[in-house]
Formats: C-alpha cells, structure tokens, sequence
C-alpha cells in the first residue's frame, strides 16, 4: 500500500484558514542549511538539491520493501518545508530585510523507512546526479511539539496578516508562542501558481 502523507496526516497538511492547534509528532528530515533572500540562486541550489535525494531515497525504500511484509511499499514524496528565522544582525534592524533570513529548508523522511537506507541513498545520488550542495546535507530529527497552525492562501509576502490571526487564536486559548521560529509547508508549487493563489502551511510552536 502506497503512503499518502494528505490522507494519512490531515490534520497537519490540510488544514483550514481557521487558526487550530495540533500535536505535531517527532519527525526527520533531509535538510540544508542557509542565509540570505530566498528569491535568490542560493535558496534555489538547496531545493535542486533537496528534491533528487527525497526522490532517490524513495526509490531506495521501494526496492528494500518489495520483498518484505511492510504496511506501506512505496509513499508519495514529502512536500517542501522550511523553519526561518533571522540572523543576529536581522533581529537587530526595525524593518524586515531578507537578506537577514536564517532558515533550513527540508523534505520529510517516513518514520517508517529504516535508517540505514538514508547514508546509502544519498551516496547512491551523489555518484549518479551530484547535486551541488549534497555535501552540506543534514539528516535533522524534531521532536513532538505542540502548535498553532493555519492554511495562507495568497502571496508568502502577506503572511504576516495570517500570523497576526494566529496570535490572536494562541492567546485566547491561554497559550504563547514559544519561540521566534516558524516553519512553513510548501503546498504549492510557486513557479506554476498565481502568487496570490499560493497555499501555505504556516506553523509555530506553543507552550
């Protein structure tokens, strides 16, 4: 049976405009690191990156499980996610400049594809495709969380009013923002979508 992360985990990849909380699991990721504007080269190295490991590592478990007793013989890639924040010298400015942006960007793993598949796939990759940044790749583990999230239609640019209705939701509820970092889940694909038709995930831990 094929895993599909929109039926199997609705309620954290197809969540409403309403602002709800959820318990977001322990989850792993194939990762890379990076600083700066994410309409640049940089940002777009990282996702040419990402997307032939995810795929090749999908691959991989599709040939470990075939002849094995498994729940789940092959799953749908995970969409593209992203946890930002700012550099020191970005918190420190009165206006949001993008240069400033920290941020790993990621592509999720299944809990149930084995570890020792991961470091064979990525060199497997690297031998037949190398992409320009798979030595910078990081396998990163998140623990269980609980959290604030909503659905942003509409351009990444806007999301600060989605954030605001966000807050408002946490503190009526009697929680807080526990910190500064936000993830988002790229549902859309934003070389094929109207900016203003753009659906977002929008994501934060609270406490």
């Amino acid at each position: 049976m094929k895993y599909e992360w929109r039926k199997q985990e609705k309620i954290l990849y197809q969540p409403k405009k309403t602002p709800q909380i959820v318990e977001v699991p322990q989850q792993k990721f194939i990762s890379l690191a990076g600083i700066g504007d994410p309409n640049g080269p940089e940002f777009k190295q990282r996702i040419e990156t990402l997307y032939p490991l995810a795929y090749g590592l999908k691959a991989a478990y599709r040939k470990y499980s075939a002849d094995k007793d498994v729940e789940f013989d092959d799953y749908v890639v995970f969409p593209l996610e992203g946890v930002w924040s700012l550099t020191e010298e970005g918190q420190k400015l009165d206006h949001l400049d993008k240069n400033e942006f920290s941020y790993d960007i990621m592509i999720q793993i299944p809990n149930f594809v084995p570890d020792d598949l991961i470091e064979p796939s990525i060199a497997n990759v690297k031998a037949k495709k190398n992409p320009e940044l798979i030595d910078e790749i990081e396998i990163k583990n998140f623990k269980p969380i609980e959290a604030v999230e909503t659905l942003h239609v509409g351009d990444y640019d806007d999301e600060p009013a989605s954030f605001a209705k966000m807050d408002g939701f946490v503190n009526q509820n009697g929680k807080e923002r526990a910190e500064k970092i936000h993830r988002e889940i790229y549902l859309s694909d934003a070389r094929r979508v109207d900016r203003d038709k753009l659906k977002t995930i929008l994501r934060y831990k609270i406490k």
